[in-house]
């Protein structure tokens, strides 16, 4: 897109507007990290009110994952038709709402459809919050940027994870639901007054009030006010922002190998996120140390997305992405061995926790970088979507896995094998670091 307002952002330096637009986005995939975990950290309160079996808190863990698989494959593409904006703030008050009633529900299976509303307003979030951050980041510091705002979600697991630990201790699990539809329906008026609207949305789909709304985005970039919308890469006739347009014969390709890369990632990272505390128990830790284990991976998430994002400043995104996803592999085949030293064992967590969340960064960085305004949040909604189905079944492969008999050194490298293939998969990518579109090789 060649223009004066996209040239501005591409070219020029980050302003202070610009990085509260990102500091919007990182806030807003905290409340994504805390409601993943939410349903985890009250399980066994949960299950302890209702007498439930493994099976019905099974359904629970999951029914927060399908929504959010449906909202990223079903929701987020209507940004492109409404706008990034609007979209955002109707998921925010979709998951608020259904978080506050998910406090009051009366039993697991009103439980387990608000989980599933939940889910969705947050995939719709994600996707759209992740475009943003990329187009409101310039060319060079737009994988840290994308990268900064995934840190939101290791963030919100672990600080909302020590948040939920004294609710459950002094009020019970109602109260950790209550305050994150609260701490959800807070960041209304964060969005409202902070986030702007995506400039390539503006000029590519050319809503009524559009030129006056460019104009004061152009006032907060320190540019001159337009006398007309600038000519974008999309017109309104053909900018349909549908599902169709992925499988065009220029984004055929690209689409399949990202769908591939999410898929497999999402599928090796909840493995790790979601059976590691159990695996370190049966390999012989105490049930504390395993928590603790698990604990560490998220704290490492914290700093590997921001150090994928400063190495992709300096080198080929895809490169560093790859790099993460080999490096990944190696220590999840040493993890295990590793138990009999505690010491190693979480230093290696903490290292796993930093480069796999890496890799998830990475792909969520790559990915709005592949299509063009028209049907950027389609394509990233979907890409998310199809990672998030990978997410579904990876711990449900695990449990068969470990009714077979398999030993957790051997899920471990497995899984490894899974991050390998996505390494191989990401080198066919190709993404020029001198225009904010994409193409793989």
């Amino acid at each position: 897109m060649n223009n004066q307002l996209r040239h501005a952002v591409d070219a020029g330096s980050m302003t202070p507007f610009q990085w509260t637009a990102i500091g919007i986005c990182i806030v807003l995939n905290m409340i994504d990290g805390f409601d993943v975990l939410v349903m985890a950290f009250t399980a066994a309160s949960v299950s302890a009110e209702w007498g439930l079996n493994g099976s019905q808190i099974g359904m629970l863990l999951s029914a927060g994952l399908f929504g959010m698989a449906g909202g990223s494959l079903f929701i987020a593409p209507w940004a492109d038709r409404v706008g990034r904006r609007p979209l955002i703030l109707g998921c925010l008050a979709l998951s608020g709402v259904s978080m506050i009633l998910s406090a009051y529900s009366q039993s697991p299976t009103q439980l387990g459809l608000l989980r599933m509303i939940t889910g969705l307003g947050i995939g719709g979030i994600l996707a759209s919050s992740n475009v943003i951050a990329s187009e409101y980041s310039n060319t060079r510091w737009r994988g840290l940027a994308v990268s900064l705002q995934s840190t939101g979600y290791a963030l919100g697991a672990t600080l909302g994870g020590m948040i939920a630990i004294y609710l459950l201790g002094q009020f019970g699990w109602r109260a950790v639901f209550l305050f994150g539809g609260l701490a959800t329906l807070i960041a209304i008026p964060l969005t409202i007054v902070y986030l702007p609207e995506s400039i390539d949305y503006l000029i590519a789909r050319r809503p009524a009030d559009a030129l006056s709304r460019l104009n004061k985005l152009a006032l907060r970039l320190g540019q001159a006010p337009l006398s007309a919308i600038p000519v974008g890469s999309a017109s309104p006739a053909n900018a349909a922002g549908t599902f169709k347009r992925l499988f065009a014969p220029d984004l055929r390709n690209s689409t399949l190998l990202l769908w591939m890369a999410f898929f497999l990632v999402m599928f090796g990272f909840y493995f790790v996120m979601s059976w590691t505390p159990k695996l370190l128990v049966s390999a012989g830790l105490s049930a504390e140390q395993g928590v603790t284990g698990g604990v560490l991976l998220s704290v490492g998430g914290i700093f590997g997305s921001t150090l994928l994002g400063l190495g992709s400043a300096r080198f080929k995104l895809h490169h560093i992405l790859a790099l993460f996803m080999v490096v990944t592999a190696v220590l999840l085949a040493l993890f295990v061995g590793t138990t009999s030293n505690l010491t190693a064992a979480f230093v290696i967590g903490a290292l796993i926790g930093l480069f796999a969340n890496g890799c998830v960064a990475g792909l969520y960085a790559s990915s709005p970088l592949i299509y063009d305004a028209s049907v950027r949040a389609t394509g990233v909604g979907w890409g998310i979507g199809i990672g998030r189905i990978g997410a579904i079944i990876s711990p449900l492969v695990a449990g068969h896995l470990i009714d077979a008999n398999w030993h957790p050194s051997q899920l471990y490298i497995a899984y490894g094998m899974v991050f390998l293939a996505a390494a191989c998969i990401v080198m066919l990518f190709r993404l020029p670091a001198s225009r904010p579109t994409a193409e793989f090789a």
